[in-house]
């Protein structure tokens, strides 16, 4: 498996080839090591042998096995949300390690009426960012929106899975709307933390996206317009207002138009020490700004 994969361009091939084994065999991939004599029945060779045929035809691993791992967690996945990807973990990394030199964020509980550490994802898909977040910070809430009831349908899943409903509420709506209209997270100044992923893929990259990624991925959250930036800008336009004094907000971004996007937010006198993070592959990748 690990072979054909590596001969389609497959990206990492070998944990792939673990992914699907394991799936098909009911067990963990570290226990794939640690029986290694098993034998195979004739059912669940022929189902492996479907799914690598699908694999080969450059359906996504993690739609055919229903889920992918982010920052230590398993997050269900399908075609109605993306599947996260490691460089959106830096997002993650960016706001735990602020709060971790914040005073602020270190003490903040959450009350009873919502008051608190207050927290907003945008565009949220799986719910991976808002979960991730939320499980980090124990005395956070978690505000997440996104426009797809479907992909709501699956973060809600998730936020079962991992046991954070009490903590996290998803909301449905375009972009920054639902959070505005939120009677905590929407007013002036009640954020602590603003992050997004949103749709940012420029349409001259796109013809150049993997077809993994294009045809089976949902479009709509994927693609950015012209520059990619149809849905970052009004987030760096109108999220500003909701941040507290202090608070920071973390956009991930196409890394072709990454000056571009910094330029707006040093231009923002609501902002300041806006700087472009590279992600794990030294993409430029994620946008990052402290409120004034």
């Amino acid at each position: 498996m690990t072979r054909a994969f590596e001969d389609k361009g497959l990206d990492s091939p070998r944990r792939m080839s673990e992914m699907l084994l394991a799936h098909v065999l009911g067990t963990e991939r570290l226990k794939l090591y640690m029986d290694p004599d098993r034998p195979a029945s004739p059912l669940e060779r022929d189902q492996l042998r479907g799914l690598v045929g699908r694999a080969l035809k450059h359906e996504p691993i993690q739609y055919l096995v229903g889920e992918e791992s982010f920052f230590g967690m398993t997050f269900t996945v399908d075609r109605r949300v993306l599947i996260p990807r490691p460089s959106t973990q830096t997002i993650v990394e960016e706001v735990l390690q602020h709060a971790r030199s914040d005073p602020e964020a270190r003490t903040m509980r959450a009350s009873d009426a919502g008051a608190g550490l207050m927290i907003a994802d945008v565009c949220t898909g799986s719910g991976c960012l808002a979960l991730a977040l939320a499980k980090h910070l124990p005395g956070a809430r978690v505000v997440a929106s996104d426009i797809s009831a479907e992909a709501l349908a699956c973060a809600k899943e998730n936020l079962e899975r991992h046991g954070l409903g009490d903590r996290v509420e998803l909301v449905e709506g375009d972009l920054l709307a639902p959070i505005e209209a939120h009677p905590v997270a929407g007013r002036a100044g009640g954020l602590k933390y603003l992050v997004s992923n949103p749709p940012y893929i420029p349409d001259h990259e796109w013809d150049a996206v993997e077809p993994n990624v294009k045809d089976h991925e949902p479009t709509t959250a994927l693609r950015g317009g012209v520059n990619g930036l149809d849905l970052v800008r009004p987030i760096l336009e109108r999220g500003p207002k909701l941040l507290a004094k202090g608070g920071m907000l973390c956009v991930e971004l196409a890394s072709s138009h990454a000056a571009e996007v910094l330029e707006i937010a040093k231009g923002d006198d609501r902002l300041e020490r806006a700087r472009i993070v590279k992600d794990c592959d030294e993409l430029d990748r994620v946008l990052v700004a402290m409120r004034t």
